[in-house]
């Protein structure tokens, strides 16, 4: 499992015109899973998110209470090594993936945590206002 994690000011998902979810002051994080991936690497990931330590003053978002927003982005899997075609090989399919990132919600939500979500399999807009800019990439 691969999340790319971002502290931002703002950010929201709109499917179809609709704001499916949106937070302020916490982090975005977008959700990438592979085909070894368990509801353990779900629930690992869910903390290492939460208390990860990356908000302002080194804090984290399970100290301050920020909420989190959760996008699914099996992009997180492609590999572009050769050629200019990524191939998604190591994302795990849909039917495999979808209740993963449900469990990683519901891990962080277990643990307290706001969390707003994407739609999965959705053609979604994604917008954030990053800060700091805090950027960091998770593998468990």
């Amino acid at each position: 499992m691969r999340a790319v994690v971002q502290t931002v000011s703002r950010a929201s998902v709109t499917v179809g015109g609709e704001t499916v979810g949106a937070i302020e002051d916490g982090l975005l994080v977008l959700l990438g899973v592979t085909h070894s991936d368990t509801e353990q690497t779900a629930d690992t990931m869910a903390r290492k998110v939460y208390e990860l330590r990356i908000l302002d003053g080194e804090r984290s978002a399970a100290e301050i209470g920020a909420p989190v927003l959760v996008v699914s982005q099996f992009t997180l899997y492609g590999d572009a090594r050769k050629g200019r075609r990524p191939t998604w090989a190591a994302a795990a399919p849909a039917e495999v993936a979808e209740p993963l990132v449900t469990r990683f919600a519901e891990a962080l939500r277990g643990r307290g945590a706001k969390v707003a979500t994407g739609r999965f399999r959705a053609h979604m807009l994604v917008e954030s206002v990053n800060v700091g800019p805090r950027t960091v990439l998770l593998e468990v």
